[in-house]
């Protein structure tokens, strides 16, 4: 059985929540990532922050990303995946929710993350040819 360690990228890395937007966009910079999961004080996953996320809900806006931080711009209940769930729940809880982009957490730590790419590596031309449909269907 194929599992969401066996797919994901490990090595992942929290934001904390009290961080800054500016802080976050270099991290990504730095990771070469365009999303970070947001820690709370208890590093628990409590949203997830994407370059786009800055770009729209920050810069755009006319706010000062030195002065917007993670947690302003959490949203919503975060969605992640145990690692030892198999592929199956993993496609789900992405097609569900239509989402890019997938945490995932082992005894209450981040351990990775799950993309596109790491799909796409990992999966039939068929799984990803459904997925991209669900994921990307409107509405």
């Amino acid at each position: 059985m194929t599992t969401a360690r066996d797919i994901m990228h490990p090595g992942a890395q929290w934001i904390p929540a009290h961080e800054t937007l500016d802080r976050a966009a270099q991290l990504m910079r730095q990771l070469d990532v365009g999303a970070l999961p947001i820690a709370d004080a208890d590093e628990r996953l409590c949203g997830i922050l994407t370059d786009r996320d800055i770009v729209i809900g920050c810069v755009a806006m006319g706010h000062d990303p030195s002065k917007v931080t993670a947690a302003d711009m959490a949203k919503g209940t975060p969605r992640w995946i145990d690692a030892g769930s198999d592929v199956d729940a993993v496609l789900q809880e992405m097609q569900g929710h239509q989402i890019r982009r997938l945490p995932v957490i082992e005894n209450k730590r981040l351990v990775g993350m799950i993309s596109e790419a790491d799909l796409a590596h990992h999966l039939s031309d068929e799984q990803i040819a459904a997925w991209v449909e669900r994921v990307y269907a409107n509405g």
